[in-house]
């Protein structure tokens, strides 16, 4: 009995042993920042992508419309200006809206003066270079890689650390900063969570930068939204009740729905991770730095 016991407690021993190992192992396995896909499949908004470097096609083109994690696509650079095996690359895609139908009225503007809008396609590594072309294998595939996708020189990008969740403050008094919107998300989708990745009208030439976090909140009353709203519904509503006077948004407390975490900056927008959120976020809420 006795000897079974101790085997028993050298089993539990060894198997907590070896979780906690496992766990030391991989600090990027907990929460305690972004992970490598929501950091490089998030997209991102810019005014200055060079585009001389593209897909130009892949292996079974006579049948594949599209290429995924493994398969191998030929791009348009090869010995002759430099390229060689091992080197990476990542694939991007300008974003474009398939149904062109704004959810708030000033959405397509915002867009506009913000730049172009471009998705995260995945990531190439050169495995046979020609004196013209070069074959590369997707090794990190976002979503679907098709011909004429850019192809750029990959870039590290930067996974900074959450803060303390249980720190977020519902009722958050007026930062005094820079005030934006939630103004786009990758595939022009309008309806967003924790760990969503959004689109900021605000970037570096105001100050945003990599790490920063972004208060998540809207107003009670406006009726900014595409989608019908009922007039008045923030202090009356038939047949459910009425206060005794009328309020406006401006008379009445924001609501404080969310944050986020900067994790890429362009010159005037900014890519957001939600990180948290007590409600669903739509295009067109309110951020401020905090």
């Amino acid at each position: 009995m006795r000897a079974t016991l101790a085997g028993l407690t050298f089993f539990l021993f060894f198997a907590v042993a070896t979780t906690s190992a496992q766990e030391a192992a991989q600090p990027g396995s907990a929460t305690n920042s972004p992970d490598f896909s929501a950091v490089n499949c998030s997209g991102f908004v810019s005014d200055n992508v060079p585009s001389d470097i593209r897909v130009i096609s892949g292996e079974q083109s006579n049948l594949k419309i599209t290429f995924s994690h493994g398969d191998h696509v030929y791009i348009n650079r090869g010995r002759d200006k430099g390229v060689q095996v091992g080197d990476r690359f990542s694939v991007v895609r300008p974003d474009r809206d398939p149904v062109d139908v704004p959810w708030f009225k000033w959405q397509n503007k915002l867009i506009k003066a913000m730049g172009q809008l471009y998705v995260d396609v995945g990531h190439l590594r050169v495995v046979n270079v020609q004196p013209n072309i070069s074959i590369a294998q997707v090794d990190l595939s976002c979503g679907y890689v098709q011909r004429g996708d850019i192809v750029r020189p990959y870039v590290e990008r930067p996974s900074p650390p959450f803060k303390d969740a249980s720190a977020f403050d519902h009722f958050a008094p007026v930062s005094g900063k820079h005030v934006a919107m939630v103004v786009a998300a990758k595939d022009r989708t309008q309806l967003y969570g924790k760990y969503s990745a959004v689109y900021v009208n605000l970037g570096s030439n105001q100050g945003v930068r990599i790490g920063d976090y972004f208060r998540i909140f809207r107003y009670e009353g406006t009726l900014a939204e595409t989608a019908p709203q009922t007039r008045n519904y923030q202090y009356e509503l038939y047949g459910f009740g009425s206060a005794h006077a009328k309020y406006s948004w401006r008379d009445l407390p924001r609501e404080i729905i969310g944050e986020g975490i900067v994790i890429n900056e362009g010159p005037n927008a900014s890519t957001m991770l939600i990180t948290y959120s007590s409600l669903e976020v739509y295009a067109g809420d309110y951020v401020e730095v905090e």
